[in-house]
């Protein structure tokens, strides 16, 4: 089961959708059980999704709602561009040096980016996915932009934010 805050999607939607029109080509970093795709979908008419536990892909029938479905780890998937690129639930994942590896890739290929982090937030290894444990649980906006300086705070409360590119 792949699992994502709802705090402020509705909020990045708006955004997304004020900004851009719907023939804006978007890639969804991380994309676990489609929430994005579900605030999105109605909107943006070429979507594809990056997901690394192939279990999801199947249980959420990712291949249905997005146009291309990578079944790969973003540390490896090379891409060319897009207009938005959302690492939804992604960055905390991924070690600060790997997940500023990924970032500087998007950022290079992408008009906008949203990152959403959960902050202070601890987890180990879920329904069996070893993708789902923290290697930064100890993220919070400060720390945020400090270790991604390419990224301005957008949204978010005390448990949760949300960045676009600087």
């Amino acid at each position: 089961m792949a699992g994502s805050y709802d705090f402020f999607k509705e909020d990045v939607a708006k955004y997304l959708k004020e900004k851009f029109t719907p023939n804006a080509r978007v890639l969804d970093i991380g994309a676990g059980g489609g929430a994005y795709y579900n605030y999105l979908g109605d909107y943006f008419k070429e979507m594809d999704a990056v997901e690394v536990f192939e279990p999801n892909i199947k249980e959420y029938d990712l291949e249905s709602k997005y146009n291309k479905v990578f079944n790969v780890d973003i540390k490896d998937f090379e891409y060319g561009h897009y207009d938005i690129i959302i690492f939804g639930d992604v960055l905390e994942h991924l070690t600060v040096k790997d997940a500023q590896k990924v970032l500087d890739y998007a950022l290079d290929r992408c008009y906008e980016v949203i990152v959403a982090v959960p902050y202070m937030y601890e987890q180990d290894e879920i329904y069996g996915n070893k993708y789902e444990k923290h290697l930064q649980p100890d993220l919070t906006k400060e720390n945020m932009l400090a270790r991604y300086p390419r990224l301005k705070y957008l949204i978010g409360c005390d448990a949760y934010g949300y960045y676009i590119k600087r």
